[in-house]
């Protein structure tokens, strides 16, 4: 397949997938309201999409009833949640095949009902990096102040942290990115 294609799953070089090998995402969230079934979801599902994976959450309409308390409510958001992954499961994994095939990532799913989310199945990837001594000693303050049981955790800990602070950066950086992969799509092949 030429630039841009997916290369049945494998790696491509050293440092396995490059973004250009990746097939687009860019129509994922389109794919999947036009592919799932109108009556899974209360209202059009989010879709997120990384280099590995796109995890698909739809809302689930809230159980009806009064509840003794917050706790009988999760309860039974967290029952809601658990019939529909129960029933739903068959036909998730098949429509996941056609969406790995179509867009060369693995495909996770999730759902919410009123305050509670649950995702199912979704991967962690291994990312690899070389820290010097100050970067390490920050890493290491966190697992001796019991904030993470690890480095590798402190590390995951301090970017949820960054993400959380610098969202509106990272969307306007995602956004200047997505411009450059079109203009570089509309240059010429080599």
């Amino acid at each position: 397949m030429g630039r841009g294609g997916w290369h049945g799953g494998r790696g491509h070089g050293r440092g396995g997938w490059q973004q250009a090998d990746l097939p687009s995402a860019d129509d994922a969230a389109a794919w999947f309201a036009g592919r799932l079934p109108d009556d899974w979801y209360t209202e059009p599902p989010t879709v997120s999409v990384d280099r590995e994976e796109i995890i698909i959450v739809g809302t689930l309409a809230a159980p009806e009833g009064e509840f003794e308390d917050d706790a009988a409510r999760a309860a039974a958001e967290a029952g809601r949640i658990s019939r529909y992954r129960e029933q739903t499961r068959d036909e998730r994994i098949e429509i996941a095949r056609q969406a790995e095939h179509r867009y060369g990532r693995k495909i996770a799913w999730g759902a919410r009902c009123g305050s509670s989310e649950e995702l199912f199945t979704t991967i962690s990837a291994p990312v690899m990096t070389r820290l010097r001594q100050p970067e390490r000693l920050i890493l290491d303050t966190l697992v001796d102040a019991g904030v993470a049981r690890s480095r590798s955790e402190a590390l995951a800990w301090a970017v949820r942290l960054v993400g959380q602070h610098a969202e509106s950066w990272l969307g306007e950086l995602r956004e200047a990115m997505s411009k450059v992969d079109d203009l570089r799509a509309k240059g010429p092949e080599l």
